[in-house]
Formats: structure tokens, C-alpha cells, sequence
């Protein structure tokens, strides 16, 4: 047992070097301004060690022998050097600020940018709150960090080691009294920093759990609201807090120890350097001038021991977020793009050949299924809810790679194609729309970005959303709010079909695209989706059997096999698991038909 715990603090301490060295490398970039910063810091703590040294001229030459003239020069002389000490500290200040915001600007990109290339898996793994809390609170808990690398840390153990320098060149006794607690001090820090930094950890965990709570229950505010559960929501809330209020309180707790232990031996080191001092006065060994002279130097060696307990604590707390980003930045993405991946323009013919499946590496969702569509061909899917139905979407997409058998596209392996090439010559309508905030123009826009307004116009009459986009307050200028709040979920999904179809796709996929609506708005979206399928490969994962009796092909998905396949006649005349589905929703509709007619 002994051995494996050394074995995992050696471990620690590799992870702590390999991520500082990380973050130093975002430095790399901004050498310049750096070496500009340290040089200002080195004019400022040449002039604070030459204050001390000055005072004991002063002390020691010129009032004791009553040196009027040599008194008033040495004043300016002090005041000029402090007069430059304090510009160039400020801009110091200034210009580590401006390094230390670009490179948070740099490493939020580089997370951003990495997060986005992702496969859905991680998505599918992690509350967006949490992914929030990363690109947004981690990132920024490394403000401090960056700041005081440099503005402090260099120049505090340059300092430290300076101002021992000087200490025991004054007097190598003296000094060595001054410093007597210093061992005391290091090994009380050091067992500090092993519980802070295991305490500052759990704090960042449940800091990112209430954020992704936060992130959700704001998101589903109207269930909420629908159903008063604004009590509950509350009590977990609060738990949450409350959580994250005890393990912040616990790290301050220990935090809080390295302030007064640095001032205790800071404390303690200057009595005894007093007691010894005196003495030494009256035998004769040192001036009076070289003991006010080593008490202002004890005071230049504590007080960056005082910065580097802060800087340490800071290090403590950013050291978690800092391991947080790059667990991040360490993930590869399942769906990785070969070496000699092609563009190809895309026919839409789409063939599975002995496909399996598993999202976990366990359950198979899809179990050696077989299929082949030609270019222009309507194929519906249907069965019952986690047959496998999207998962075969999401496998022509290339969301996931299957685990045995190939997907291919025109008799291409999809691994072989250029993810932005397949992705972008294949168009998705979902049931559940997403709209942006912004205005109308912008998301249909998302379809093509390079699609001019005239474009954008053209394709909302084809799908007959123009009328109702007109009638608004600024028309296609109308910014609809996060999600598409504004509109109605009818026109949303018309918005979301001008959207897919300005993308002109070859080939199609609809997830249940009218399921939602009122039947007049059906109406349209089925007129609009007809203009839709002109021409192009179509996928229709539908509930409502009678809305895909004209499929080219309909596969029966069971779990996770197809057990059927042909057009909607031959299927009938097998009544097989297809009829009875069909048969099922007939009666259904025949049944309330009646009942309304009654």
C-alpha cells in the first residue's frame, strides 16, 4: 500500500509538471511583450534593493555626521530612481494584462475549436452545462495564474534570492538568524498544498455540476412552469449550492493557513533578528545603520514569500481548471478523417453491408443489417421507438462509425469521403427544429452561407414560408430569440425546411418532420417537402404509416435487424409485422374519425 501511494503522487507531480508546461507554451508566442515585462520588473526590483542599501548610507554617513547637502542628494536621487520604479511598474501592469487576455483568448479558441470537432459521443456523454463551465469559468480561473507567473513569480524568486544574497553579504550571521524559521515554513506549505489542491478539485467538480443543473433547468423553463415544479427544482438547487458552498468553504479553510504561517515566521524571524541585532550593536560587530538596513531586507525576503503562498494558492485553485481544459483537449475524436479521404459529388446511392452497432461496445443497437438504395429512391423507415430507426441515420451522417460492416455512398466507403464533403451534401429535418438566435435570414443561411438574400427569398416561397416570414414585424430581419421562441413549432419547421433545402443535399433525411404540426401547416410542410425530394435520395423515419405509402422502399426496423423490406403494397399482401403496424393506425383514425363524426 505504501509503495502504490508513492507511485500516485509521483504520478501527480508529472501531471502538475506536464500541464505547466502546457500553459507555458501558450506563451511562446508573446516572447517579445515577456521579455519586455521581465526587464521593467528587473528596473523595479533593482530599485527596491538599492532603497534599503541607500538608507544605510544615509543612516550611517550623512546623519551621523550631520550632512545636510548629502542628505538633500541622495533624497532626489531616491525619489527620481522610485519616480521610474513606479512608471515602469505600471506599465508592467499594463502591458502582462493585455498578453494574459490573448492568451486566455487563445486557449478558449483552441478549446472551443476542439470541442466542435468532437464526435457526438461526447456530447451524448456530458450535460452542455458542464462543457460551459470549461470554456467559460476554467478558462478564466487562469487569469490569475498567467498574471502572476510573470509579474510575480520570476521576479520573486529573483528577489528572494537577491535579497539573500545581499543579507549575507552584510552579515552571514545575521542572516543566518533571519532565516532560521524558513525550513519550518517550507515543509508546513508543502503538506498544505497536498490537501488544498485535492480540496480545489472537488470544488470545480461540483462547481460544474450546479452549472450544468443551472444550464438545464433554465433550458426546460416552460415544463417547469407547466407542471409547478419550480419548489423541486428549487430544493436541488439549493442541495447543489449548498454542496459547493461546504467544499469552497473547506479549501478556503486550508488556504487560509498560508497566510498566517508566513506571517508568523515572518514575524517571528524579525524578533529574533531584533534580539540578535542589538547585541551585536552593543559589542561593536555592526552599525545601526546595517541593522535597519537587514530588517528592511527581511522585509523585501518575506513579503515574495508572501506573493508565492498567494501565487501558490492560486496555482492550487487554476490547477484544477487548467487539468479540466486539457482533459478536454486530450480527447480525440472518434470520427477521424483518413489521410487520403476524397471529395466526391455525391449521386445518393446509399448501401449497408453487414452493419452492426453499439453505442455502449455491448448492446448492439443494430445487428447485421443489409440494405441498398439507388440515387432518387424514397426509402421510409419505420418500427417502434428503438428499433434502430435513427441510429441508421446517424451512421450515413458518419455521427458514429459501425463497429463490424461497411456504409457506403456510391459505392464508396464513407471513411473514404471528407467528413465536410459528405456532411454537407446531406440534408437533416428533424422533428425537435433547433433555431438560433438571430433573425430568420441568418438560420435559413445556415443552410449555405454563401446563399445571397434573393436566394433565401426564393427558397422560403418554394416551401411556402414567405407568407407568414412577410407578415412579421421586420419580415426576414426578424430576430426570433434563442431556439425560435418567437414562432410557432409549424413555423419553425418551415423555416427549418428552407434551411435544409437551400442547402440543395443529395441526399435527404426527415426524422419525423411533421409530426408536430397542426394539419394545416402539415399541409404546406408536405407541399413543401414534395418540392424537397425532387431529385434527391430520401430517408423519411415516419410514425403516421400513410404518409410514406409512395415510398420507392420501406424497411421494418426490429430491434435492430430489418425484418421487411418492399414497397407498401407488396408488404400488405405478406401482413407481416408492416400490416399489422398499418392496420393498427387504419383503425386507429377510422376510430376517432367516427367518434368526431358522432
Amino acid at each position: 500500500m505504501p509503495y502504490s501511494l508513492r507511485e500516485d503522487e509521483k504520478l501527480e507531480e508529472k501531471v502538475n509538471i506536464d500541464i505547466i508546461k502546457r500553459l507555458l507554451k501558450y506563451l511562446k508566442p508573446y516572447k517579445k511583450e515577456v521579455a519586455i515585462v521581465l526587464l521593467l520588473v528587473g528596473i523595479v526590483m533593482a530599485v527596491e534593493l538599492a532603497n534599503p542599501y541607500f538608507l544605510k548610507i544615509t543612516i550611517d554617513r550623512y546623519i551621523k555626521d550631520k550632512d545636510t547637502r548629502g542628505l538633500i542628494s541622495i533624497g532626489v536621487l531616491l525619489l527620481i530612481l522610485n519616480l521610474v520604479s513606479a512608471l515602469c511598474a505600471r506599465a508592467r501592469i499594463i502591458r502582462m494584462s493585455s498578453v494574459t487576455n490573448r492568451i486566455l483568448l487563445d486557449i478558449r479558441q483552441d478549446l472551443y475549436n476542439h470541442i466542435q470537432r468532437l464526435s457526438l459521443s461526447f456530447f451524448d456523454e456530458r450535460p452542455v452545462g458542464k462543457i460551459l463551465a470549461r470554456v467559460i469559468g476554467d478558462v478564466n480561473s487562469l487569469h490569475n495564474l498567467f498574471t502572476m507567473s510573470i509579474t510575480n513569480l520570476i521576479p520573486d524568486i529573483a528577489m528572494i534570492i537577491a535579497t539573500s544574497v545581499i543579507m549575507f553579504s552584510l552579515n552571514a550571521k545575521l542572516a543566518l538568524v533571519a532565516l532560521s524559521t524558513l525550513p519550518v515554513l517550507v515543509i508546513t506549505l508543502f503538506s498544505i498544498q497536498i490537501i488544498s489542491r485535492k480540496r480545489w478539485q472537488v470544488v470545480r467538480k461540483k462547481n460544474s455540476t450546479l452549472n450544468a443543473f443551472t444550464h438545464e433547468n433554465f433550458s426546460g423553463i416552460r415544463v417547469i412552469k407547466y407542471f409547478t415544479a419550480e419548489r423541486y427544482r428549487f430544493n436541488i438547487f439549493n442541495e447543489l449550492a449548498w454542496d459547493l458552498r461546504s467544499a469552497f468553504v473547506r479549501a478556503v479553510r486550508i488556504n487560509d493557513l498560508f497566510w498566517p504561517m508566513v506571517d508568523f515566521s515572518w514575524g517571528l524571524g524579525t524578533v529574533i533578528t531584533f534580539y540578535f541585532g542589538v547585541r551585536m550593536i552593543n559589542s561593536g560587530n555592526i552599525t545601526v545603520g546595517l541593522l535597519v538596513a537587514f530588517t528592511n531586507y527581511i522585509a523585501m525576503f518575506w513579503r515574495p514569500i508572501t506573493d508565492l503562498s498567494n501565487l501558490f494558492n492560486n496555482l492550487v485553485t487554476s490547477m484544477a481548471s487548467a487539468e479540466r481544459i486539457f482533459e478536454i483537449l486530450d480527447i480525440n475524436p472518434q470520427i477521424i478523417e483518413r489521410d487520403n479521404a476524397i471529395d466526391v459529388e455525391i449521386k445518393g446511392g446509399v448501401e449497408f453491408r453487414n452493419v452492426s452497432f453499439s453505442y455502449d461496445g455491448e448492446k448492439k443497437v443494430l445487428d447485421n443489417v443489409s440494405f441498398k438504395v439507388n440515387p432518387g429512391e424514397k426509402v421510409a423507415l419505420v418500427g417502434h421507438t428503438g428499433a434502430g430507426k435513427t441510429t441508421i441515420i446517424n451512421l450515413i451522417c458518419r455521427f458514429y462509425d459501425a463497429q463490424e460492416g461497411e456504409v457506403l455512398i456510391d459505392g464508396i466507403n464513407i471513411k473514404d469521403i471528407k467528413l465536410e464533403c459528405l456532411r454537407r451534401q446531406i440534408g437533416v429535418m428533424l422533428q425537435d427544429t433547433f433555431l438560433f438566435s438571430g433573425s430568420i435570414l441568418d438560420n435559413i443561411k445556415y443552410g449555405r452561407l454563401d446563399a445571397n438574400d434573393e436566394e433565401v427569398v426564393q427558397i422560403a416561397r418554394w416551401v411556402y414560408a414567405h407568407s407568414f416570414i412577410s407578415s412579421l414585424e421586420k419580415g426576414y430581419d426578424t430576430d426570433i430569440r434563442e431556439r425560435g421562441l418567437r414562432l410557432s413549432t409549424g413555423q419553425r419547421q418551415l423555416v427549418s425546411l428552407a434551411r435544409t433545402l437551400i442547402a440543395d443535399p443529395k441526399i435527404l433525411i426527415l426524422d419525423e418532420a411533421t409530426a408536430s404540426v397542426d394539419t394545416s401547416t402539415e399541409r404546406l410542410l408536405q407541399k413543401g417537402i414534395s418540392k424537397l425530394l425532387e431529385g434527391r435520395t430520401a430517408f423519411i423515419i415516419a410514425h403516421r404509416l400513410s404518409t410514406i405509402q409512395s415510398s420507392d422502399k420501406i424497411l421494418v426496423v426490429e430491434n435492430g435487424k430489418i425484418v421487411e423490406m418492399g414497397k407498401h403494397d407488396e408488404l400488405m399482401e405478406k401482413k407481416g409485422i408492416y400490416y399489422t403496424m398499418f392496420m393498427s393506425q387504419f383503425r386507429y383514425w377510422e376510430d376517432k374519425e367516427k367518434n368526431l363524426v358522432s
